[in-house]
């Protein structure tokens, strides 16, 4: 049982566009799961940074595109963040001082172009890494960028144990961000790589989720992390789009949350929790992982690519 480390998942929402505030917000949070819970790594939900404009249509029709659509995605640019920057500066002296692991879900500045992006932030050596969102779902794609293979990282990270501090924990590290975890070839691809703890930021609050975020940890024998934001109106700027003004209610639910760490035989470790914001904590024995795979190795032992690989099927 040394290969144990306790890590979170925090299901919150950025507060009202507004970076400063989110910024505090993040630090408060970590803080709390670090000193409560005595987590080692958590994990943020898409977009946490930069916020996620849920029911926004930014005046886009096909073929044309409104100037009250460009003037809403003026205040949107101006929410997110360049890569590196002041912001993850902050995040990463967060990250020092509580000695807490960040994954966490932001909105990119790039040139003219936004990418929903998760950034990795170690503290020691800051921020280490990031991925771009590949392809964003259906009308995200009016206000953000695709990545691309060059942002696709798992990385090794060395934890001590919280069960036996003497011991050093190996782990390897992904995300995938919300609807990227239906691409097959995607989270192959991760597979491959030996990720163990398969960290899932998201927005998707959906009851199909739960049963997606399962099927992921049994098929790729890890750890699933799956940290989705819980907003309400008031978590909105008043201006928002895609609240009615005339009819505003505060604590109208916007994002419903569903957070969920799930082991690699696909048990529930903790949540899914709805209606609040909340952080969620386990401890992950990596040499589950390895249990995990006595059986049930996609990409080794239980791979046919010899009968399974696309190019076998041409004539």
């Amino acid at each position: 049982m040394a290969n144990v480390i306790r890590a979170s998942v925090v299901q919150s929402c950025t507060a009202r566009f507004n970076l400063s505030e989110t910024l505090d917000k993040f630090e408060s949070l970590t803080r709390l799961a670090k000193e409560r819970d005595g987590t080692q790594l958590v994990v943020f939900p898409e977009a946490f940074i930069g916020g996620y404009p849920k029911g926004s249509t930014f005046s886009c029709f096909v073929g044309e595109r409104l100037p009250e659509g460009r003037d809403e995605f003026v205040k949107y640019y101006n929410a997110s963040i360049e890569i590196p920057s002041p912001a993850t500066e902050r995040i990463a002296e967060v990250s020092k001082a509580t000695g807490v692991f960040v994954v966490m879900g932001v909105i990119e500045r790039d040139g003219g172009t936004l990418y929903c992006t998760a950034i990795f932030v170690d503290p020691v050596e800051g921020l280490v890494a990031k991925h771009r969102k590949i392809l964003p779902t259906a009308c995200e794609r009016f206000i953000w960028g695709q990545g691309d293979g060059s942002t696709l990282p798992v990385l090794g990270k060395k934890f001590q144990s919280c069960v036996e501090p003497s011991h050093t924990v190996n782990t390897k590290i992904s995300a995938t961000i919300c609807w990227e975890n239906y691409v097959p070839l995607l989270r192959t691809y991760y597979y491959s790589l030996g990720t163990q703890i398969y960290c899932a930021p998201t927005v998707d609050s959906r009851e199909t989720w739960q049963s997606s975020m399962r099927h992921i940890a049994f098929e790729g024998r890890c750890f699933v992390l799956s940290a989705c934001q819980f907003a309400t109106e008031k978590d909105y700027p008043p201006d928002h789009a895609g609240v009615d003004a005339s009819n505003r209610n505060p604590d109208n639910v916007m994002i419903n949350g569903g957070s969920v760490i799930i082991s690699p035989l696909g048990q529930v470790l903790a949540g899914p929790t709805r209606q609040a914001e909340d952080i969620l904590t386990a401890d992950l024995d990596l040499d589950d992982v390895v249990r995990g795979k006595f059986d049930l190795d996609t990409v080794g032992h239980y791979s046919r690519p010899d009968s399974t690989t696309p190019s076998f099927h041409l004539p």
